[in-house]
């Protein structure tokens, strides 16, 4: 696996979602929400990155990705001069 699919991408930005500044904050995904959202929640739930099918909270495994994904991201984001 050398890149990102759409799922993988999916599930980034829903880990970047939940709240970084406290634990004690979750995230709920309601029945509104895209197709691909609600289903990048269910992955997550289903390999143990968030507590609920649909949000929740992030688990230990789940708060070590987010904090991965936001180096990444900032990384990534970084102006080139």
């Amino acid at each position: 696996m050398k890149q990102f699919d759409d799922e993988m991408t999916a599930e980034l930005n829903l880990i970047l979602k939940f709240p970084q500044k406290s634990l004690m904050q979750g995230l709920k995904i309601h029945h509104d929400a895209t197709q691909s959202m609600v289903h990048a929640a269910e992955r997550l739930y289903a390999k143990g990155l968030i507590t609920q099918p649909d949000g929740g909270y992030l688990t230990d495994l789940g708060i070590d990705i987010a904090e991965h994904a936001r180096h990444i991201q900032m990384a990534l984001s970084m102006k080139l001069n």
